[in-house]
């Protein structure tokens, strides 16, 4: 896990770099792509990459899950509005749900079904971050609302920018929370009882988001007064919880 999560990191690392610009992202990301694939195949001059393809073939995970993390990268240099849900939902797959499909191999998993529980994860735990992030994504010129949606609750790209708080904000946010909370109960239905123990990792993160989407509804969604977030202690306590939950059960 700690090399799958040192590639994800140092593939989000290389869209975030200050002072680059996005053509020199771009081509450090392409760089990134053909070293990764040349690992696979053979081998590369990075050591992280040759790591992660020792781990892809001793816990047998699938390769895509890897490019498609990187395309995901991809479509935050070049995308910074999303038209439809269908677009932003395809890049909370390629950003977030990849990883859950790293990880389940390494976990361990007996259920096909398992596979759209992380699959689903993914993409309700992206939409949370989404949320709570949309004050400092709009500083950055960056709108990840469905262009489709802000037109359906009479919501302006402009307020956005503008940090505007008002009945139409707070029923678009109710809108889109709703579709959170659908994915998650999504996932739900997807993970089997016996798969349960294993992905406690997940089923902990699961809990988190959930807890801090609940916090983004007591606020009234008001997600431009200040930034919401779950306290490292009610973290802990949530993932002491569930690590409980389930070594007294399983």
């Amino acid at each position: 896990m700690n090399t799958v999560y040192a590639f994800c990191r140092t593939t989000d690392d290389i869209v975030d770099m200050k002072y680059e610009s996005v053509e020199n992202k771009e081509t450090t990301l392409d760089e990134w792509e053909k070293e990764l694939k040349s690992t696979l195949t053979d081998s590369s001059d990075i050591n992280l990459l040759n790591e992660l393809s020792k781990q892809i073939k001793k816990f047998n995970i699938p390769q895509q899950p890897f490019f498609d993390l990187i395309e995901g990268m991809r479509m935050d240099l070049r995308k910074n509005r999303y038209a439809t849900f269908n677009e932003l939902k395809e890049y909370c797959y390629k950003v977030a749900s990849t990883v859950g499909l790293m990880s389940i191999p390494i976990f361990g998993y007996k259920n096909k079904s398992t596979v759209d529980y992380a699959v689903n994860l993914g993409i309700a735990l992206q939409l949370t971050n989404i949320l709570r992030d949309i004050k400092s994504d709009a500083m950055q010129n960056r709108i990840y609302l469905p262009e489709e949606d802000l037109h359906k609750f009479n919501y302006s790209e402009e307020e956005i920018l503008n940090n505007v708080y008002n009945e139409n904000f707070i029923n678009l946010m109710k809108y889109e929370t709703e579709r959170a909370k659908l994915f998650f109960q999504k996932a739900n239905r997807n993970l089997s009882y016996e798969d349960k123990s294993s992905l406690f990792s997940a089923r902990a993160m699961q809990h988190i988001y959930e807890r801090l989407l609940q916090k983004i509804e007591n606020q009234n969604y008001n997600v431009f007064k200040k930034k919401i977030n779950v306290s490292k202690k009610n973290k802990v306590f949530i993932s002491l919880s569930v690590w409980a939950k389930y070594k007294l059960v399983y």
